[in-house]
């Protein structure tokens, strides 16, 4: 039973000495070692390591690549128009040592100082270009320079690399939004009158046109019409005058009929003729000559 008591106690004394001799650094972390306070090793690289207990002290920091978002800011363009802007910045631990003098290894410290570093950065780089520029224009090249103005500071001063700057929103103030609202109203109401105005002028040379052809298409028809009517009527006139010539008196006697046909069709008309009138000139004859 004492020979277990004192295998157990064995078995957990090096468990402390192992537990506080040795520490593991992973692969997407980085770590310092001080002694009493005092840094004694820098950038410890991933894998297992041995330290003394009680008087080394380990600090693990995050390696991988973080996200610092800044709070948004207020900027003047070079024309002095103030814009709102919401970024945000790529950032890793570069020097190890320089970042733990520097910060502390806090990283909420290290967010706030590339914070305060990126606006002013953007505030710089916004002075000297117009909105359009940093609207769309050279929205690139800006971020491209700020990356490199903040790296060519913060390596030295926090130990830390830049490796991408991002404006995720660019505003107006509110009282330039509604100004610039009410002023895009205006152009797209102005923009839509013209277009009203220009579409009912090509509707009107359009109405003009079709009714000029429509005008000119009637007249030929009616032309076309008259022309056929005319050769109609001379040949018919052709061809009564022709069945005159060859028996006048069958002819008189057929328009004579036609005459007693129409006259008679309604048996309430009244007619005063006197009785040696042409008109009853075959009602009269007994016998055809």
């Amino acid at each position: 039973m004492k020979n277990l008591l004192k295998t157990l106690g064995l078995l957990v004394v090096i468990l402390f000495a192992a537990n506080s001799t040795l520490y593991v650094v992973s692969e997407f972390e980085r770590g310092v070692k001080l002694r009493f306070g005092k840094l004694i090793e820098a950038d410890i690289q991933p894998g297992l390591h041995v330290k003394m207990p009680v008087v080394d002290d380990v600090r693990i920091f995050d390696a991988r690549i973080l996200t610092v978002d800044a709070q948004p800011a207020s900027f003047f363009t070079v024309e002095k128009k103030r814009l709102i802007v919401d970024s945000y910045a790529k950032w890793r631990i570069s020097n190890v040592e320089t970042y733990y003098k520097a910060t502390g290894g806090v990283e909420s410290t290290a967010h706030n100082r590339l914070a305060n570093r990126v606006n002013t950065g953007l505030r710089n780089q916004f002075g000297t270009r117009t909105l359009h520029e940093v609207v769309s224009g050279e929205r690139d090249l800006l971020m491209k320079n700020i990356t490199e103005e903040l790296n060519q500071s913060v390596l030295d001063s926090l130990g830390i690399e830049v490796v991408d700057v991002r404006v995720k929103r660019i505003d107006l103030p509110q009282e330039v939004s509604s100004q610039v609202f009410r002023r895009m109203t205006a152009e797209r109401e102005k923009e839509a009158r013209e277009l009203r105005s220009t579409g009912k002028e090509k509707a009107e040379k359009i109405r003009a046109s079709a009714d000029r052809q429509r005008t000119i298409e009637l007249a030929n028809a009616y032309r076309d019409a008259e022309e056929l009517r005319g050769e109609g009527d001379a040949k018919a006139a052709s061809i009564y005058a022709d069945a005159y010539q060859r028996d006048p008196e069958f002819y008189a006697f057929v328009r004579s009929l036609n005459a007693y046909k129409k006259s008679f069709a309604n048996k309430g008309d009244i007619m005063l003729l006197e009785p040696d009138s042409d008109f009853f000139r075959y009602l009269k004859q007994q016998t055809a000559k």
